[in-house]
């Protein structure tokens, strides 16, 4: 499953650069092990809400 929106990513940065798909998966990989890891900061915190300081 895809966490970042592709299209987004490229409207972002139209006309400045061309964005590779290999880009779109390492970026959609860091964002996903990023959210992993706010959920597990977030558990050992005992909330089950995600907020800006769990990043």
């Amino acid at each position: 499953m895809a966490v970042i929106v592709k299209n987004a990513v490229r409207a972002l940065v139209k006309g400045k650069y061309n964005v590779s798909e290999e880009f779109l998966k390492a970026l959609d990989a860091d964002v996903a092990t990023l959210v992993r890891r706010a959920g597990e900061r977030a558990r050992a915190n005992g909330r089950r809400t995600l907020k800006a300081r769990d990043i």
